[in-house]
C-alpha cells in the first residue's frame, strides 16, 4: 500500500470513530431485501458489514424478505403467484412454500453468509420465542360500480398485532446477531406471512432502537428533479406525500420509517442497497447513502 492510500484508509477510520462511540451499545435494527439479498458481492459486504458493526459494540438485528426467492419456487411446482395491491395472496398450500422459503432457505442462507464472515448470527422465525403475533390482514376495496367496499381475503397475510422482544433482546446482548424472518402466528395458532418492512419498523419501535435502516432498490427519497433528499422531518414527509412527491410503492416504505420515528426510534433511513456496503457508508460516514428521517 502506498502512502496516498495509507492515509486515505486512516482518514476513513478517523472519520468513523465518533459514530462508532455513538452507536455504542446501541441497537441498528437493518430490512435487508432487493438487489442486497441477491447480487453475490453485495451479499458479502452486506454480511462483512453486519459483522464489524458487532465487533464495534453495535447490536444490529436483521429482518430479512424474500418474495423472489418464493415467487421462484411457486413457479417451479407450478403454483401461480397473484397479487393484489402489491401483496402475494397465500392460501394454505403458498404459506406452506413460504415458511420453507424464508424460514428455511432465505434465513439460513442469510445466517450462514454472517458466520462465514466471523460472526455468531442465529436465525429465527417470529413463531420462536413468541417473537410475533399477528392476524389476518383484510383489505377494503372500493369502486363507483358498487355500493359496499369489497373486503378481500388474502389469506395467510398478516399484519402485527403485538412484538415480544425477549429472545431478541437475550441474543441482542448476548454475542449474537439475531437474523428474523417475518412469519407472524396467530391466536387461531395459524401462521401469517407477513411485509418485512412492516415487521423492521415494529421491531425497531419495540427493541427502542436507535436507528431503523430500510434496504432498497432505489437511492432513497427522491424529489421532482430526481435528487436525493436527506435530513427530512416528519413534517417534511406529510407535506411530500400530500403532493405527490412521495408516491407509488415508496410510500409503504416511507409511512413505516415514519411510523417508526413516532414511535420512539431515533431516526429511520431508506438506503440504496444497490451500493456496496451501503450499511457502513450510511451509518458511519459523513456521507451516507440514502434518506435520513428524524422527529
Amino acid at each position: 500500500m502506498d502512502k496516498q492510500s495509507a492515509q486515505n484508509v486512516a482518514r476513513v477510520l478517523s472519520e468513523a470513530l465518533p459514530y462508532i462511540q455513538r452507536l455504542h451499545d446501541k441497537t441498528i435494527v437493518i430490512k435487508y431485501g432487493g438487489n442486497a439479498m441477491t447480487d453475490e458481492n453485495l451479499k458479502n459486504g452486506f454480511a462483512r458489514d453486519i459483522v464489524l458493526l458487532k465487533q464495534v459494540g453495535v447490536n444490529p438485528v436483521v429482518v430479512h424478505g424474500g418474495g423472489p426467492q418464493i415467487g421462484q419456487l411457486l413457479e417451479r411446482i407450478g403454483k401461480e403467484s397473484r397479487f393484489v395491491e402489491g401483496m402475494r395472496v397465500t392460501d394454505r398450500e403458498t404459506m406452506d412454500v413460504v415458511e420453507m422459503v424464508l424460514g428455511g432457505l432465505v434465513n439460513k442462507s442469510i445466517v450462514n453468509l454472517i458466520n462465514q464472515n466471523g460472526g455468531n448470527a442465529v436465525g429465527l422465525t417470529g413463531k420462536d420465542g413468541g417473537l410475533i403475533h399477528a392476524r389476518k390482514m383484510k383489505i377494503e376495496r372500493s369502486s363507483a360500480e358498487i355500493e359496499v367496499p369489497e373486503i378481500i381475503d388474502l389469506g395467510h397475510v398478516g399484519e402485527v398485532t403485538g412484538i415480544d422482544p425477549a429472545i431478541v433482546d437475550t441474543l441482542d446482548h448476548g454475542d449474537f446477531i439475531p437474523v428474523i424472518a417475518p412469519i407472524g402466528v396467530g391466536k387461531d395458532q395459524m401462521s401469517y406471512n407477513i411485509n418485512a418492512d412492516l415487521v423492521a419498523g415494529k421491531l425497531a419501535s419495540v427493541l427502542g432502537a436507535e436507528k431503523l435502516l430500510l434496504l432498497t432498490n432505489t437511492a432513497g427519497i427522491l424529489d421532482e428533479g430526481g435528487n436525493v433528499l436527506t435530513g427530512l422531518k416528519t413534517a417534511d414527509i406529510d407535506t411530500l406525500i400530500d403532493d405527490g412527491t412521495i408516491h407509488g410503492g415508496m410510500l409503504p416504505k416511507v409511512n413505516c420509517a415514519l411510523d417508526a420515528v413516532k414511535s420512539g426510534v431515533k431516526t429511520s433511513h431508506i438506503i440504496d442497497g444497490r451500493v456496496e456496503h451501503a450499511v457502513l457508508l450510511e451509518l458511519l460516514t459523513d456521507e451516507g447513502v440514502g434518506t435520513l428521517i428524524q422527529g
